[in-house]
């Protein structure tokens, strides 16, 4: 940590993209976003042997060998934001499940859940302004009869 404290602004970037490099080499991350999602993508095709969808599909994340369409959603809830408001969905028709994953500051799984897409469709509010839809994975959500909470999956495969 010392050597972090005394490295330049230059130095940090650096560092920054050598890391976002190197996991984008071990096929973790796909794009040059926030890391939370490719990750979260990562680790539930990893856990369920899932096909991701190509980075240009609209409207679900991954595929299992039946077919069945899965949108992929991670937030890390962290010490300067506690929110749990998964990015925003566009399209409900076009998935079956979510999964979705919390991770902590560390980027280590706290939990994790799949939903079919009915449960999130009852509990996502509409943003007018984006034009698509808001859902918060909160606690109870895990109460849900439909929800299949996977975090030991999960974390299972973030530390194969």
């Amino acid at each position: 940590m010392a050597e972090l404290r005394e490295s330049t602004l230059g130095e940090l970037l650096k560092l920054h993209i050598d890391v976002n490099e190197e996991l984008r080499t071990r096929g973790v991350l796909r794009s040059n976003n926030n890391p939370t999602g490719d990750l979260t993508e990562y680790l539930f095709c990893l856990a369920f042997g899932w096909q991701q969808a190509p980075n240009s599909e609209k409207s679900f994340d991954a595929t299992d060998s039946d077919g069945i369409r899965y949108q992929i959603k991670g937030r890390r809830v962290h010490r300067r934001n506690k929110s749990r408001q998964l990015s925003s969905i566009r399209d409900f028709s076009g998935f079956d499940f979510l999964a979705a994953a919390l991770f902590d500051d560390s980027y280590k799984v706290s939990k994790a859940i799949i939903l079919p897409a009915k449960c999130v469709v009852s509990r996502s509010v509409y943003v007018k302004h984006t034009n698509s839809y808001k859902f918060m994975l909160r606690d109870e959500v895990w109460a849900t009869p439909e929800a299949i909470d996977v975090t030991s999956k999960l974390c299972a495969a973030e530390n194969s």
